[in-house]
């Protein structure tokens, strides 16, 4: 089988005749990594060469242009310049190349070094997909990795724009997302589970048993709480800033405050301390004749009341 270099051989490029890849997955790069490796290859030089295709480009009056166009290699391509290099050294790929062929290599190529971002890494594998037709099972097999992943990567792309945003970001991780995506179809759930992993830096494990529990429970617990109950456990969750459950018992029942860590907890109680402890609002003058009292609420009713908590 014929080689797809050309004859194997590795030639002196000028770095400003490299175009970048159009169909490189990655949008982000580390400025500090990028420095590291500048500082590298300045010492001792690009030990790896880039991988390009070379392209013929006639111009009027000029003759024949010959450009490069790179297909793997672009953090060395960058840390190059940056070192101030003027050639580096290439392998040249047949330019038969497919433009799917050129997006593998992108993607194999950063696989393979473990630094491709979650998010670029399933909208590499989206591409392959809406453009190319693949199946998730054909992506595995190219990527070296199982369907399973494939699939579970690609999900990625059903979570909010924020959420999707904060994972580009760092603020939270890949395995973040998992607990998230179980509760893809309860939206308020979801996002309150995704402020308390930003605000309380919640590990992943903490969130995977906090979106278990709610995936199983939410039905059950629905059917078993009054509306009025439901409505309170919704105010009390907004007002503590975290989640809160109120069980019912034949007798009695429970209310159950979560938190993360004791400066969690100590907070939670200054809080329900200044609630219990707040002056009642005095009596405003009325304006117009008195109205008649309207009646009074049943004392089952008022048994819902957020006023009745207290520490």
């Amino acid at each position: 089988m014929a080689s797809p270099y050309q004859g194997d051989s590795i030639f002196w490029v000028e770095v400003d005749r490299i175009e970048p890849n159009p169909f490189q997955p990655r949008r982000t790069f580390d400025e500090a990594a990028l420095a590291s490796l500048s500082e590298s290859i300045r010492q001792y030089g690009v030990l790896q060469p880039l991988t390009v295709t070379r392209k013929e480009i006639e111009r009027p009056g000029e003759g024949i242009y010959v450009q490069y166009e790179l297909v793997a290699g672009e953090r060395r391509l960058r840390a190059s310049k940056l070192a101030g290099l003027r050639e580096v050294p290439v392998v040249i790929r047949s330019s038969e190349d497919s433009d799917r062929m050129k997006l593998e290599l992108a993607i194999i190529e950063n696989l393979q070094r473990e630094d491709l971002n979650a998010l670029d890494r399933a909208k590499a594998f989206k591409r392959l997909v809406d453009e190319f037709s693949m199946q998730h099972k054909d992506i595995a097999l190219k990527v070296g990795k199982s369907r399973e992943y494939v699939s579970n990567t690609l999900r990625i792309l059903m979570l909010p724009e924020v959420m999707q945003n904060a994972l580009q970001s760092g603020e939270i991780t890949e395995g973040h997302t998992r607990p998230l995506l179980m509760l893809a179809d309860k939206p308020e759930e979801q996002m309150t589970i995704f402020k308390e992993i930003l605000t309380r830096k919640i590990t992943v494990r903490d969130t995977e048993q906090m979106a278990r529990r709610i995936a199983v429970e939410r039905v059950r617990h629905k059917a078993l709480l009054s509306p009025d109950l439901l409505d309170l456990e919704k105010q009390l969750s907004e007002r503590l800033g975290t989640r809160v459950r109120i069980e019912r018992k034949e007798s009695g029942g429970k209310l159950m405050i979560e938190f993360f860590s004791p400066e969690d907890l100590t907070q939670l109680c200054r809080t329900l301390a200044q609630e219990s402890t707040a002056p009642e609002p005095g009596p405003v003058p009325p304006e117009e004749p008195p109205q008649p009292e309207p009646a009074k609420k049943e004392p089952e009713n008022d048994l819902y009341s957020i006023s009745n908590f207290s520490v």
